[in-house]
C-alpha cells in the first residue's frame, strides 16, 4: 500500500501535520466509514467519509462523521442551494480521481465547494481518507478545514 497519495502530498504542500493510519480494507462493508472507524479502534464520530454531491447541478464534497448521514436539505442551504442529491459513484470517482472507498477530500482532480460538519470541529483530531482504500490521515480539524478551504456547517440528517 503506498503511503504517498495526492491526498498526502496536498496535506505536504499546505504544511499540515498529519499521521498515516492503514487497515485493512473490507470491500464488503455495507457502510465503509464505519468499518474503518472499526478497524482503527476509533469512534465513528472521528472517522470522518467524504461524499460527493450536487448542489443545484454544481459538484460539492461534504466530510461528515461515518454515524451520521447528510440531510440534503442542510447540504443545499450550507452552499446557498435549492436541492442536492449524491452524485453517482461513477461520475465521483471521474471527478475526484479517487476510487470509492477511497474518495479523500484532500487532492482531489478537480477542487470543488466542501463542507465539513461542524460537530466534527469539536475533536481534538479526526480521521479523513487519504486517498486509498484502507489508508486514513489524521489531523486536527481545524487544519483539514484551511488545507481544503473548506468551510463548517450543520448538515447531519
Amino acid at each position: 500500500m503506498a503511503k504517498s497519495t495526492r491526498a498526502t502530498q496536498a496535506l505536504d504542500k499546505a504544511k499540515v501535520a498529519y499521521t498515516v493510519v492503514a487497515y485493512e480494507y473490507d470491500p464488503d462493508a455495507d457502510r465503509i466509514g464505519m468499518a474503518a472507524a472499526e478497524a482503527i479502534g476509533e469512534p465513528a464520530s472521528r472517522v470522518l467519509k467524504t461524499l460527493m454531491a450536487e448542489v443545484d447541478g454544481k459538484a460539492v464534497c461534504v466530510v461528515l462523521p461515518s454515524d451520521h448521514e447528510v440531510s440534503m436539505k442542510k447540504l443545499a442551504a450550507a452552499f446557498g442551494g435549492k436541492s442536492a442529491n449524491m452524485m453517482k459513484p461513477a461520475a465521483a470517482e471521474k471527478h475526484t480521481g479517487y476510487v470509492v472507498g477511497g474518495i479523500s477530500p484532500f487532492g482531489q482532480r478537480k477542487a470543488v465547494p466542501t463542507v465539513i460538519e461542524e460537530s466534527a470541529m469539536g475533536e481534538p483530531y479526526v480521521f479523513m481518507n487519504g486517498g486509498q482504500r484502507g489508508l486514513q490521515v489524521r489531523l486536527a480539524p481545524a487544519d483539514a478545514l484551511a488545507a481544503i478551504g473548506a468551510k463548517a456547517a450543520a448538515v447531519i440528517a
